[in-house]
């Protein structure tokens, strides 16, 4: 297979980051100064579109296996797209909500469908490379979008937080081009007796994505309970929240290829997401040690622990990438690639929660309980995955008889 696929793969990733990027850094100030949706209920209604679109991820996933991934991913991506269009239209709470769940439900059946389209496309000892290519890609068009709508804050106008959400709504329109040019991969057939949504009936499976929903935890952390942090417990001065964020973005665009060139099946994925853990406790450890520091003894202190945080990060990424293809039946790839993108929404729903109670409820125990967890979850997924591999591996034999 040549190369032009996955060209194509990251100028569809590049399209749609660069959108998201402009829309994550204006979207609140649209919805509450240009909607006039008060800010508790823009969190209440993303909230809930977010959790319609944890739903919806496992059914839009199987449509793609039953009609084919690049359509499905076509059409998702121009759901994504009304769907951004339709915000600049929402005046009021529920409209609001509506809009929310439309979007939530075809990013969260987008994501599905691409990674059913990438399985298809590319071979399987090649995937995590890909995917950590298109990782690096997606924080540079995410930085890139991320600058364009710090022009439209700077601009604060109304005018200008239209724009954003036009040009969004435009990126996922051009995503949708780029994704029609790929090769079409055939739907694959399901296996006659394993009914409907088997991946709800697929324990090992549902508990390797379990596990990495807790490892996603972290999500949360450079969005929300970092600049929290800075703020209210240590002398660090409060635009370090942004450089962070910067930093993070930096070294994934630079270094996630070379973090997945390790990974490159269930043992090696393994043994990565373990020393993720330790990592990731390491790094909650120092950032604790900022606590009543002064401004820069705490800002030393403060990227130290981001840099141990995106190591993890990166770390973890290639391996549960790894993962939740190889323990996945080629004919129910984006089923199965839905139900283990849900461990995202689900970090990004509860974990600001959890997060925020622990970290700034608790103080440095908080952020050793919390990184205790990173470990105990990246241990237990050894077990958890070699038990998955186990109930693959008969499982694929019949499936070869059935359909060979």
């Amino acid at each position: 297979m040549t190369n032009r696929p996955q060209r194509l793969l990251a100028l569809a990733q590049l399209a749609n980051s660069v959108g998201d990027g402009a829309y994550y850094v204006t979207s609140a100030l649209y919805f509450t100064q240009v909607a006039g949706i008060a800010p508790a209920r823009v969190g209440l209604g993303l909230t809930l579109g977010w959790a319609v679109g944890s739903l919806v991820g496992v059914p839009l996933g199987r449509l793609a296996d039953r009609r084919g991934p690049r359509g499905t991913s076509v059409l998702l991506a121009l759901g994504t797209s009304a769907a951004v269009a339709s915000f600049l239209l929402v005046r009021g709470f529920l409209p609001f909500v509506l809009a929310a769940c439309v979007y939530a439900s075809a990013q969260s059946g987008l994501a599905a469908a691409r990674q059913a389209l990438l399985a298809g496309l590319v071979p399987a000892g090649e995937r995590t490379g890909l995917l950590a290519r298109l990782q690096s890609t997606l924080n540079g068009g995410l930085a890139v979008g991320a600058a364009l709508g710090g022009l439209a804050l700077g601009a604060r106008a109304a005018a200008a937080y239209r724009g954003v959400l036009a040009l969004d709504a435009m990126c996922f329109l051009m995503c949708a081009l780029i994704l029609l040019r790929l090769p079409a991969v055939r739907p694959l057939g399901l296996v006659a007796g394993t009914g409907r949504f088997a991946v709800l009936r697929d324990r090992p499976y549902a508990v390797v994505a379990l596990l990495n929903a807790v490892l996603l935890l972290r999500l949360p952390l450079l969005s929300l309970a970092l600049p929290l942090w800075i703020t209210e417990r240590t002398g660090a001065p409060a635009w370090l929240a942004s450089g962070l964020f910067v930093l993070n973005t930096l070294a994934v665009t630079l270094f996630q290829v070379r973090a997945a060139r390790a990974v490159n099946g269930i043992g090696s994925a393994v043994r990565v997401l373990r020393r993720s853990g330790l990592v990731m406790l390491a790094s909650c450890a120092v950032f604790a040690l900022s606590a009543g520091r002064s401004a820069w003894p705490a800002a030393a202190i403060l990227v130290a622990g981001a840099v141990l945080q995106v190591m993890a990060e990166m770390q973890q990424s290639a391996g549960s990438w790894q993962l939740s293809f190889d323990l996945a039946p080629a004919d129910r790839m984006g089923e199965y690639q839905g139900f283990f993108g849900t461990g995202v929404t689900v970090a990004r729903t509860l974990g600001p929660l959890v997060v925020t109670w622990l970290l700034l409820g608790w103080g440095t125990p908080g952020w050793l309980l919390l990184g205790a967890l990173m470990p105990v979850a990246s241990y237990a997924m050894g077990p958890a995955a070699r038990r998955a591999a186990r109930r693959r591996a008969p499982r694929a034999v019949g499936e070869a008889a059935l359909v060979g």
